[in-house]
């Protein structure tokens, strides 16, 4: 049956989840399932849920009523859905969305293929007679990493070293939905590094809910730069990228590391949230806006050239016109050439919601929109610094419209950042993903960079 069944995969959310979608896509083509990028040609689809922020959660609800309306008037037979949504609104969904045929929380994930198998056997039937798949497991036990299908290329890949998180922010559900953090076994990962080699790729991203954490609860210290340097030892991929490092647990052995390491690149993600000592405070952050403060100026000064990327949560409850000014003077005096915000979403089941002084939904725009406002010269300013200047960019593809190719430096994370657009002085040349090449760079945009490749450096 598996052999004649084609599997449609949705996957929302962050990196993590991606990586969760890519084991089950392991599993299920291992059990002879083919795999459909059209939702529209697939017999079921699986939609990998997020549930972080009101935001995610509409736009996981919608994915499941749009693909529902294929249910009815195509020819799917069967909805799965996965991930954080299906943990922390297991009953909901069940009760609420008839359509859905099968429900697995995070800790479901190794038995995707059982339930795919479920669902098949239950096409067609109605009331009593069907069965609805559901698998929730405990989360904080089921197995870490595993097998699986690389969805970004044979350039770059993810590489989630841990589940979970221990840090008890007041505003975030990940704790509740992904459990206690739980760090994979060095050696579990440095496989799978070792695979990803093997494979050609030649980015890896390093990441977790809070990446800087990694080894605390299985070694009793923080191990990420022993681990990049296992990576390193045992592979030959050029470029290692870390993500969702926390800046009080960014040691001085892992600036050292990053300094000194020729294959890390001179980029990290520090989510500091805010810098007013009242709102880190109510936030549960650990650390200080002190600490902050010398997390930033220690990298800059150890590490030269490095690129900061941050994010900041404004309208949390109780932030104060003066707290919030202080935010936006940081975000001047920081310079973080990668920076994001999220108006504060206020979840149920988490500390904040309960909180006094919740702030008025059009307060927390206007300030999103002053606190980017505020970000955008610095990010062009950046730009704006690098233009005349000769970059080695890492090649993603070719855009036939804007007729250019595009790739991405150290100072881009996939996904999250801009991208360089660069011509060839051959039109009929395309240069093959993940080919590193050096681009002079004439021109800037707000986030995007434009810029002609030295196809010297290929020998053309």
């Amino acid at each position: 049956m598996a052999k004649t069944v084609k599997v449609g995969f949705i996957s929302l959310g962050c990196s993590k989840n991606l990586c969760d979608t890519e084991v089950m896509l392991h599993h299920l083509m291992d059990a002879g399932y083919e795999i459909t990028p059209e939702e529209s040609e697939a017999d079921v689809v699986i939609i990998n849920t997020c549930a972080f922020i009101e935001s995610a959660k509409k736009e996981s609800i919608d994915n499941i009523i749009d693909v529902a309306w294929l249910k009815k008037h195509h020819t799917l037979k069967g909805i799965v859905v996965t991930g954080c949504l299906a943990e922390r609104y297991r009953e909901e969904i069940i009760k609420e969305l008839p359509e859905v045929d099968a429900v697995l929380g995070v800790g479901g994930i190794h038995k995707i293929t059982e339930a795919v198998n479920s669902v098949m056997a239950n096409a067609g039937k109605k009331g009593k007679s069907k069965k609805r798949y559901t698998c929730f497991d405990d989360k904080e036990t089921v197995e870490l990493g595993g097998e699986r299908i690389v969805t970004t290329g044979d350039h770059m890949a993810y590489l989630k070293i841990a589940e979970g998180c221990s840090n008890r922010c007041t505003y975030c559900a990940i704790p509740s939905i992904r459990g206690k953090m739980r760090s994979r076994t060095m050696r579990d990962i440095v496989e799978e590094a070792t695979a990803l080699d093997a494979m050609g790729i030649k980015e890896l991203n390093l990441i977790a809910q809070d990446t800087s954490a990694y080894g605390i609860d299985l070694y009793g210290s923080y191990c990420l730069p022993e681990l990049i340097r296992g990576i390193c030892d045992a592979t030959k991929i050029p470029w290692i990228r870390l993500l969702y490092c926390y800046p009080d647990k960014i040691t001085d052995e892992l600036v050292a590391e990053i300094r000194d390491n020729p294959r890390v690149v001179k980029y990290i993600d520090i989510p500091i949230q805010h810098i007013s000592d009242n709102m880190l405070t109510a936030m549960n952050r650990h650390g200080d806006s002190a600490m902050i403060r010398e997390t930033v100026a220690k990298l800059r000064r150890e590490v030269p050239g490095i690129v900061l990327r941050s994010t900041a949560i404004v309208g949390f409850p109780g932030e104060t016109e003066e707290d919030f000014r202080e935010l936006c003077e940081f975000i001047k005096e920081a310079k973080f050439e990668r920076f994001g915000a999220f108006p504060y979403s206020r979840e149920e089941d988490t500390p904040a919601y309960d909180f006094e002084n919740q702030i008025d939904e059009q307060v927390k725009q206007d300030r999103y929109d002053i606190l980017m406002q505020t970000q955008l010269p610095v990010s062009e300013s950046f730009n704006e610094t690098r233009v005349g200047k000769t970059i080695r960019v890492m090649c993603e593809g070719f855009d036939p419209v804007a007729e250019s190719h595009y790739g991405r430096s150290f100072a881009e994370a996939a996904d999250i950042d801009g991208k360089i657009w660069f011509t060839t002085n051959n039109p009929q040349l395309r240069i093959a993903e993940g080919e590193m090449i050096d681009v002079k760079i004439t021109d800037a945009m707000d986030y995007d960079l434009v810029g002609e490749a030295l196809l010297n450096f290929l020998n053309i």
